[in-house]
């Protein structure tokens, strides 16, 4: 294109020189520039009316026509905003992608200005953090979140390392704190992580180590301590020392032998396949079998019942149900005083099939159920090991349902008893094999 102010130059000469003219000619010299002049202007403000009146309209359409240095004008503006509406699209694409894949992210993600206000965040971040939208956007993050641990962390400026606080929303949550540089100088990206889980697998395992430690420990001592007895023993009362010593040495390796077994067993548990084995399960036989044992468990101690429909088949291992479910009566015996009643249910219903054990014994307070199936996790210790529990039996049991598709359920209620319920599907209820 021509340059547009050579001919804007071109058309101001050509007019003054017939402005010239025209007023030799008239002999009206200064009244022919004057209106000439007006003409002139009229002819610039009538191109400028038109552009604000395209640009007030948003300029989206096609530019005015005009020539000259303003067609070049409106040519220009036109681009520029064509131009700027594609810089638009590709950054709202680009902000709308962001906004997708974070909050798309199981992680709280928090932009901050540098002074600790809110910028954005996804929606993990008003489930962790409680944060809500619009009316947290601009507000300080340390006024909304009032852990001293936190404002700290914010404001000593130094972030290498990750802060573990608890959610503000749920003590219960375990919440892992970055923050790292974002956008340049003046904003931090804030991830904020749920690590409950992992918070609970190593509080299980440091529980384990302990528990197990102790639970091994005591029987070792007992084993050591006769040892030591027939050692120093006379000849005279050897004979004594040895009956009483090997009474002790067997009670104990048999604890040790149980407790090794069953942790073998909730090995066998985690590694197996689930459903390898399954088959067509007769639960008449097997709760008559395990009725049998309970009785000689209690040794008369206590009133044992069962009561369940006939003809109940269910899909599973024989080994593994057993197990689980004699777990559950042997507890019930061991935790129920002398003459305490002990009642098995098992029945089929609509949702699926259910197996219960009911007892009137001591009861557990609420704030121990959650952590019943934990591995050698005890309400009372000491009661525990004197009743010949290994503290494995209710993590096998939850093993074993967990394998078989089912639920645990426990209702108790201190001085008044307990109910362990198993809950299975409908689809693991089957009929036998012909």
């Amino acid at each position: 294109m021509l340059n547009p102010w050579a001919s804007e130059i071109r058309r101001l000469v050509t007019f003054v020189v017939l402005t010239l003219f025209a007023g030799l000619l008239t002999g009206q010299l200064l009244v022919t520039a004057l209106i000439a002049t007006l003409a002139y202007l009229c002819w610039h403000l009538t191109h400028l009316v038109g552009l604000e009146r395209w640009l007030r309209k948003g300029g989206s359409a096609m530019p005015p026509i005009g020539d000259g240095v303003w067609g070049e004008l409106y040519y220009h503006i036109y681009r520029m905003r064509q131009r700027n509406r594609k810089s638009k699209r590709r950054l709202a694409n680009v902000i709308n992608r962001f906004k997708e894949s974070t909050s798309a992210l199981p992680d709280a993600a928090v932009v901050l200005h540098a002074t600790g206000e809110i910028e954005w965040f996804n929606d993990a971040a008003a489930h962790y953090l409680g944060l809500s939208a619009p009316n947290d956007i601009g507000q300080r993050l340390i006024n909304l979140m009032r852990h001293p641990s936190f404002a700290k962390y914010l404001q000593q400026k130094d972030f290498s390392d990750s802060l573990e606080i608890s959610s503000p929303v749920d003590d219960m949550m375990m919440l892992e704190i970055n923050i790292v540089p974002y956008g340049g100088k003046n904003q931090n990206l804030l991830i904020a992580r749920d690590i409950t889980r992992i918070k609970k697998l190593e509080n299980m395992r440091k529980d384990f180590v302990a528990n197990v430690s102790h639970e091994l420990r005591t029987p070792l001592t007992v084993l050591s301590g006769s040892l030591e007895s027939l050692a120093d023993a006379d000849d005279s009362e050897t004979l004594a020392t040895w009956r009483r010593s090997l009474g002790h040495m067997q009670q104990h390796n048999m604890r040790m032998l149980s407790i090794v077994d069953d942790l073998l067993m909730i090995s066998q548990l985690e590694t197996a396949d689930n459903k390898s084995d399954h088959y067509p399960v007769s639960l008449s036989a097997m709760l008559s079998t395990i009725y049998d044992e309970a009785t000689v468990l209690s040794a008369g101690a206590h009133e044992i019942k069962l009561d369940i429909a006939p003809a109940l088949w269910l899909m599973g291992d024989e080994k593994e149900l057993h197990s689980a479910f004699f777990n559950l009566v042997a507890n019930a015996i061991r935790y129920s005083p002398a003459g305490g009643l002990i009642l098995m249910t098992c029945q089929q219903r609509e949702e699926g099939l259910y197996f219960c054990v009911k007892d009137n014994g001591i009861g557990i307070a609420p704030h121990h159920i959650q952590r019943l199936t934990e591995r050698f996790y005890r309400v009372d210790a000491g009661r525990s090991r004197a009743s010949g529990g290994t503290g494995l039996g209710l993590a096998i049991v939850k093993h074993v349902l967990d394998r078989h598709g089912a639920k645990l359920d426990i209702t108790s209620q201190v001085e008044s008893g307990s109910e362990f319920c198993c809950y299975f599907p409908v689809d693991s209820i089957c009929e036998p094999e012909r």
